[in-house]
């Protein structure tokens, strides 16, 4: 890889509007000397507005490389705060935490907090679901190495039943984003991630209204579940969490611009 060539792809990316031109243009170059593809193919599809990650096939998250794909939703560097807030409640469960990835994508969120607690000397059991076949071959690949099932369904219906009433952690990165919304959202995302995990509906909530409903039938007592919502929808999230019986706060972080609502079983 040389200068010369960084800077005439850094070029290209910079005229398309890249921001980390220079960056994105030696991961570019790197995926193609790791994979044998063209260069120029993979500058052109990313100057069409085709995601980095999917074009390099992983993304960076919380320190760790997880594998994505086309059609599946690509991990934000502001929910590595959900993780980092399900792994301080994780630290206070004994002996072996029991966690859910719903609405899982990638794995991201399991493989990060499972990756975290194994470091810690902790064991997890961990299960994950999602309802694009894409990102349940993703998560799969993910965290197969952690011991992990991953099914395929919507919500709650894939899980076997031996998890009900035992899940102290739910993961659930439910889709946000107001339908009225979904087409001033960057063409990266728009274009070329499943509408079933960005679109939220009306108000954003109605996937977080399914999750809510059956949460506290997968929760163990005292289990908590955490999703990233945001700001302005926060309150009404907390009224729902409220209104199903789980005791609701709000978690905020300037540093990831995110914010969390969390539910915990009584």
């Amino acid at each position: 890889m040389s200068g010369v060539e960084v800077a005439e792809v850094a070029a290209q990316l910079r005229v398309a509007g890249c921001v980390f031109a220079e960056e994105e243009a030696r991961l570019l170059i790197y995926a193609a000397e790791e994979t044998g593809r063209d260069i120029d193919g993979l500058v052109a599809e990313r100057v069409s507005g085709m995601p980095l990650e999917h074009l390099l096939g992983w993304a960076e998250f919380r320190g760790l490389r997880v594998a994505v794909g086309q059609g599946v939703f690509v991990p934000r560097q502001r929910t590595a705060f959900l993780v980092e807030e399900a792994l301080a409640l994780a630290n206070a469960i004994e002996p072996t935490p029991v966690v859910v990835d719903l609405c899982c994508g990638s794995g991201a969120l399991g493989m990060a907090l499972a990756t975290a607690l194994i470091a810690q000397g902790q064991t997890v059991e961990l299960s994950a679901a999602d309802i694009e076949p894409a990102a349940v071959e993703c998560a799969r690949r993910n965290l197969a190495p952690l011991g992990a099932a991953v099914y395929e369904g919507d919500l709650f219906a894939p899980l076997p039943a031996a998890l009900r009433g035992r899940v102290d952690l739910l993961l659930a990165n439910t889709p946000y984003v107001p339908s009225d919304h979904i087409a001033d959202m960057p063409p990266e995302a728009r274009d070329h991630e499943p509408r079933t995990a960005l679109d939220g509906g009306a108000d954003g909530l109605d996937i977080f209204r399914r999750v809510v409903a059956d949460a506290p039938d997968w929760l163990a007592p005292g289990g908590h579940l955490l999703v990233e919502s945001s700001p302005e929808q926060a309150i009404v999230a907390t009224e729902i969490l409220n209104e199903r019986g789980l005791l609701a706060r709000v978690a905020e972080s300037e540093e990831h611009y995110a914010t969390v609502v969390i539910g915990t079983r009584p």
